[in-house]
This record gives C-alpha cells, structure tokens and sequence, in this order.
C-alpha cells in the first residue's frame, strides 16, 4: 500500500500490519512462492476467489477517525438511569479502570488453557470464584457466563440433565428479558416451560412438582419484592426438582442468601460490581451450585493445586474445552465466557472489602427507603409489606403514568415503565441524595416544605433489615479481601498479578482458528468514552442514536465483507453465534411446514462447539467422515446427505477448515447438502483468512457467525468478552432474532426469541470493530 503525501500521516495499516516488505520478501522465499499474490492463487481455489474490492472505503487517519467517532458518540443522550432490570449505574474505582479494563497487559491476553503462563489472572478468577461463591452460599461458582438471562438457561439446563425431565417453571416476577431467553432456549431443547407466581402457594402446592425438572424465582424480583422462597425450596426438594435463584450480589451483602434458604443453583450478573453498563454489555454473569452438580457446570472453574516444587498453583480444573470430547453429549456450548469483567467485579471486591461492599448496599437501602417514604407521604401507592433493597414499584395516585415518563426525560431521567400504568424506580451506587430530592420534586414535592425533603427523610426512615431476610452469616473473610484497600496497595496487587502472565504485550501468541491480533490503542480508547459507557440497555432508543449509527455502518461492512443479505449483532459470543445462525435455519425449516428436518451433518474435524450448538439447538448430529488429509470425505457426505434426504437440515463446516487449509470442493460441499434439502451453516472462526479475497455467502453459506475477538481485534481478555455476530442470505432475514424490551432493528418478521440479555448483545465493544475496520479500510483489510 503507498500513503497519498497529502492524506493523513497518521494511517494505521503501516501500525497494524508488522512485517516490511524485506521481512515479506524473505517469509515468501522460504515458503517457496514468489509474491503474495501468487501465494494467494495456490492458497485459495479460484472457483471462490473475490477480484471486486471491499466496499469499506479508504483507510483513515487514527485522530481524524477518532474525532469523527466522538461525534457520532456525543448523538448518544445519556440521561440518568433507574429502569433497573438488572443493569446498574457503577463508579468504576480509577485504579480498576486504569490498570485493568484500559491495560494492554489484562486486555491482550489469551484463555488460560497454558496454566504456566497465567497464574496472575487465575488468582484473579479464584477472587471471582470466591465472591461469588461466600455471598450466594454456595460451594462452588464458575468463572463467568455471558449475561444473567443466558445464565438462568444454563441453569436450566443442568436441571434439566441433574433430573432427567423436562418441565421448568420461571417465576412470572423473573426480568423479562431472562424469561424470553430462557423461552428460546427451552424451545429448542424440546423443554416444556411454564410461567408461574411464586407467592401463590396454592396454585403450586395443587399443580405439584413431580414432572418438574427445576424453578427459578427472581431474589429481589424485578419489581423490587423480595420474598421468602424457603417453603417453595422444600417443596421442590420433596419432589427431587431443584431451585435456581437469579439474585443481586450486592444486595446479598445484606439479606439472607440462596444457600441458606434452599437454592441448589444461584446466577445472576457482576455488573453492577464496577462495571459499566454499556448499553447491554460485555458483563460478567455468574452460576454457583453444590460440589456434587460441579460436573454439570457450564463454563470453566478455577481450582488450586500444586506444582512439582509442592508450591500453590492455579489450574483450570474444569474446562467447556472438554467439548471436545463430549461433543454432541456436552451439556453447555459456552466457550468464551467474560473473563476481563470477572477480573473487573472480583477486584471492585477486593478493593472494597466486605465492610466496603456493605456501606455500599446500606446507602443503596437507606435512599431507596427515602424515596418510599417521601412517595407514600405524597399519596403514591406502594405496596406497604413490600420488602425492598433498591427498587420501588409506583401506582400514581392521580398523575397519568405516561405525563411522569414525560416529564423525568424532559429532565434527563429515564424511569421504568411496566406497561400496566405503574412505574419503576432503581437506585444504585451513583445515586445521590440530592438526585432522590429531585425524584421527589418530579413526583410533585413542594421544595418549600422541609419535611418532605429528602435529607430529612433520611434521617427519619427506618433502614433497618427485617429480621427474618437479614444475612447472619460472613462473607469475603479471606485475607484478599480484606488487605488491599488503600489505592497503592491495590496498585501493586493489580501490577504483580500482572507480571505472572503472557499478554500480546510481551510476545506474539501463535494461535489458529482463535487469531491474536493487534488491538490497536485507537480502537481501545471509545470503549470508556461515557457516551458509549453509561446507557442502559432499555433507554429510549431515540437517545441511543449515535450507537445505532455505528451498528448500521458496522452491519453494512460485515455483510459486504462476507456476501451476507443481513447481519445480526446480538450473539454475544462465538458459541451463542453459532446458536443464533442454528436457530434461524431451524425456524426457516418450520416456516415451510418441514419440521422434520433434524439432522445436522458435521465433520468429525470440527470444533467442539459446533455439535454442543447443534444439539441445544434441537438437532441430531450426524458425523462425517474426514479422509487422510483431514478434509471432508465427500463419499461419506454424499452418502450421509442421501441417507437423511428426508430429515437433512443443516450441515456445520469450517472454512477455512479446522487444520488450516482451503478445501477445494466448498462449492460441492453446499451444492450436496442444498440438493438434499439442508442449509450450510459456516463456522466463521476463521474468518481472517477470508476477508477481502473470498465471501461464505458467495461460495454457498446460508448463514455464518464473525468472531469480532478474533477478525475483527476485539482482543481476548483472558478468555471474553468476544461478540459473535451471524450473518445470513436473504431467505433467512425473516428469523433473525427479536428481543421482547427493545425489537432491534434488523429483527425479522417471523424472529426468534431473543438469545441474549440485551437487544444488541455487547454494544460497549462494537466501536472496537468499527474502528479497525474505517481504520484499515478496503485494501488493508
């Protein structure tokens, strides 16, 4: 590439791209090709090779493109959130945000799977695994999933192995947004779900828990209730069914948890332990359960053993890798998890120590019952024997529940609405006295009248724990939490953790199909920007205009990049891509009456994932056969494909394959499955050797997820966060996933359930992407 000597000087393919001319010269040479173009040619079959350019444009300029950003950012109108629904406002600590979440040496690192060279970080997911572990009161918790509604499918899930039934009930108080994803999940699993009220007894005690694999109740409720569900635990026990409960941590520093009232499995999000909403994500869910479910865990657990030396050292005890050898018989398709936010909640742990986390709570709690009481004295209804830690749901006495609405945006607050003429009230770490003032004086407070003010309420109400929710027992007694509390010493605990690990900081890592690449600085920086930061998933979508400016663009590139009609960014991993690409063919086959078509054809090379999805996403995998070369046997393809004629519904390949090489019959391999009446889904794993020189949905794809952490350099983290976005042809558009709070845009007419937490699955990340690719434009790509 030449750089105009007019343009900027600032372009970052030079940056980007490492090897000089010499350095490509010499690697040629030694591979024994004469020029790229030429290795291309034998590389690539010439039957899939794309000669038209990208549509992406000329590289930019790095502080041009990032001024042009901030603009785009600033069209974001971030307004004070107390919607709630599980998404929190969060100070990050600056130490925290400095040294971990904007660290090279935390961000560029890969998934601990080399335990040699990743002490730092596990002990790091230790302290995660911890925290969760003492405040739910449970034994043992995994070390992150993707978002609190995917973690309760989870949960799911491994009632529904544990019990071997097939009947989940979710209490109708769960956040919806968790209810939908676990309805999409449960469809495709062929499990029976239904929607039940928790708090009447006796409709639950007549239905009877026999049939039931297990339920799961909201700890507090969406609507702030917290409630005692110890004699719904016993029953489900007596009927050998297990309770899940999706609970706060915070929260849990003051009232009774899961563990001691009966829970056998507790989920739920860290987010709200330092990290920033961002429109949806990236979190870091939890799930702890009981040591003799441990081998029915999604996700990856951090143990401690010892090394030759007979000195502690940390492991991955267990892994989602060992999908590679259950296969079509793993219980979880989780791979990449949320490791960096991990990191993130665990250290605000750290940092604040149990004493800490509880002044936190306890102010929460007291403003919270500030706002009631001034409410209540201003004729609002709230439920009087509502127990509650941060949430208050509001009948309007005699204001119209939409002139409220109305009014708090028009001050640049945003409140919840529950579509039944009753309003939602969230408070959290950010908010402040005199925020609550103003809150009284949106609901008609007289700012004359002393004693409705808001301090003088504080010192009025009664903040105190009802005895019989109160937590009695300890929590975060280990000495990690209780020793680095002053900034320097928690300085120096980030920095030496640190130092025990391999990033992209200190060495090239050579990996395959999971590509390490640059993450550059530029493309870092908008991640903390706080109009990228600090919106909530559910705020109006008209103050969100700046992220949606940036998702169509990014949308546009990704569909041009590989031949797609559409592309959906909600998948918020590589493993919920493959899902979401699954789920939309499963939907294409019933829309035309063919619900027969189960079977899923995959080669005994592919990743492990790729049968885990299959399977999770209701279908039968059939394996087939790969010959000497490790390429796919197209004999036993064929044979396959004729056998399943009837009942053929997709095939999972990976392209380029799983060992690296571009196998020249792709275009036979769609053309075989088509003719059989199944759709090709492409894993886009490895996506980086095709961008700009070949299209899936050119060669015969129908449908392929993009790792964005590994094409498109969201970095790693130490194992998440990633996105995995699906791009499909056109006859798949209609089934691309809606979301129930917030349709997003690109949701077809005949959708499937959503299948992440937020409409746009991690958007906090995306400007990551975009950025790269306005950076490298068409030709650097």
């Amino acid at each position: 590439m030449t750089q105009a000597p007019h343009g900027p000087l600032d372009q970052f393919t030079f940056r980007h791209i490492g090897p000089d001319p010499a350095e490509i010269d010499s690697m040629l040479q030694s591979i024994g090709s004469d020029s790229l173009e030429k290795l291309i040619n034998e590389t690539i079959p010439a039957s899939i090779l794309e000669r038209q350019p990208l549509n992406v444009g000329e590289p930019r300029g790095e502080h041009e493109l990032l001024s042009h950003l901030r603009t785009m950012a600033k069209r974001n109108r971030v307004f004070k959130s107390y919607i709630g629904m599980g998404y929190h406002g969060t100070i990050t600590p600056p130490v925290i945000q400095r040294n971990i979440l904007e660290n090279p040496g935390w961000y560029t690192q890969y998934t601990p799977y080399q335990a040699e060279i990743s002490q730092g970080r596990l002990e790091a997911l230790i302290n995660f695994q911890t925290m969760v572990s003492d405040l739910t009161a449970l034994p043992i918790a995994n070390a992150s999933l993707l978002d609190e509604a995917t973690a309760v499918a989870e949960a799911m899930a491994m009632c529904i192995s544990i019990t071997r039934r097939d009947t989940f009930l979710i209490a109708h108080d769960c956040h919806p947004q968790t209810i939908e994803v676990v309805q999409t999940r449960a469809k495709s699993m062929g499990v029976k779900i239904e929607v039940f009220d928790p708090s009447d007894s006796d409709t639950w005690k007549s239905r009877g828990f026999d049939d039931v694999a297990g339920v799961a109740v909201q700890y507090p409720a969406t609507d702030g209730r917290i409630d005692c569900y110890e004699a719904l635990a016993d029953a489900l026990h007596n009927a050998k069914a297990l309770l899940v409960a999706a609970t706060d941590l915070l929260a849990l520093t003051l009232i009774k948890p899961p563990g001691e009232f009966g829970a056998d499995i507790a989920v739920g999000s860290a987010q709200r332990f330092g990290v920033p909403m961002g429109y949806g994500g990236p979190h870091a869910a939890f799930l702890a359960t009981h040591e003799k479910h441990v081998r029915k865990m999604p996700g990856r657990l951090i143990g401690v053993s010892h090394d030759t030396h007979g000195n502690p050292a940390y492991r991955m005890a267990i892994q989602t890798r060992e999908q590679h050898i259950k296969r079509d018989r793993a219980t979880s398709n989780i791979c990449t998890a949320q490791v960096l936010l991990a990191i993130m909640a665990g250290m605000y742990a750290v940092y604040h120590g149990p004493d800490g986390l509880r002044r936190i709570a306890e102010r929460v709690r007291g403003l919270t019952q500030t706002l009631r009481a001034g409410l209540r004295k201003l004729g609002y209804k709230i439920d009087e024997d509502a127990f509650v830690f941060d949430t208050l749901r509001i009948r309007p006495a005699s204001a119209n529940a939409d002139d409220l609405l109305n009014a708090a945006r028009d001050r640049e607050m945003n409140l919840r609405d529950f579509g039944d003429g009753t309003l939602g009230i969230t408070l959290d770490e950010t908010t402040t006295i005199e925020q609550v003032e103003e809150l009284l004086h949106l609901f008609g407070a007289d700012r004359s009248d002393e004693s409705s003010a808001a301090l003088t309420l504080w010192n009025e109400v009664e903040r105190r724990i009802p005895e019989s929710f109160a937590r009695q027992s300890g929590y975060l007694t280990h000495p990690v939490f209780n020793t680095h509390h002053s900034e320097t010493e928690m300085l120096r605990y980030i920095r030496t953790l640190e130092s025990r690990d391999l990033s992209l900081c200190h060495s090239m890592i050579p990996l395959g199909s999971c590509t390490m690449k640059l993450n550059g600085t530029s493309e870092m920086l908008p991640v903390t920007w706080p109009e990228f930061a600090n919106m909530h998933p559910f705020a109006p979508v008209d103050q969100a205009d700046g992220y949606f400016e940036l998702f169509e663009q990014l949308e546009d590139w990704l569909a041009d990049m590989t031949g797609f009609a559409a592309v959906s960014l909600q998948p918020n991993a590589g493993s919920q891509g493959e899902y979401a690409g699954l789920l939309t063919i499963r939907a294409y086959h019933e829309s035309r009456g063919e619900t027969d078509r189960d079977v899923c054809l995959i080669p005994l090379s592919a990743h492990g994932t790729n049968p885990a999805s299959a399977v999770i996403a209701g279908f039968r995998v059939v394996p087939i056969k790969c010959d000497d070369h490790g390429n796919i046997d197209m004999d036993d393809l064929a044979a396959k494909a004729e056998q399943h004629q009837e009942k053929l519904g997709a095939i999972m390949i990976t392209y380029p394959s799983t060992h690296g090489v571009f196998e020249t019959n792709i275009r036979d391999i769609c053309k075989v499955v088509h003719d059989h009446g199944g759709l090709v889904y492409l894993d886009g794993a490895n996506m980086n050797a095709m961008v700009g020189l070949c299209k899936p949905g050119a060669f015969g794809a129908d449908v392929c997820h993009l790792n964005l952490h590994k094409t498109f350099c969201i970095p790693h983290g130490g194992g998440g966060p990633g996105m995995g976005p699906i791009g499909v042809v056109e006859r798949l558009k209609p089934f691309l996933p809606g979301h129930s709070v917030v349709k997003p845009k690109t949701a077809g007419e005949q959708a499937i359930g959503a299948l992440a937490a937020a409409p746009y699955g991690s958007p906090s990340i995306l400007p990551i992407s975009w950025v790269y690719i306005a950076l490298m434009g068409s030709e650097g790509l």
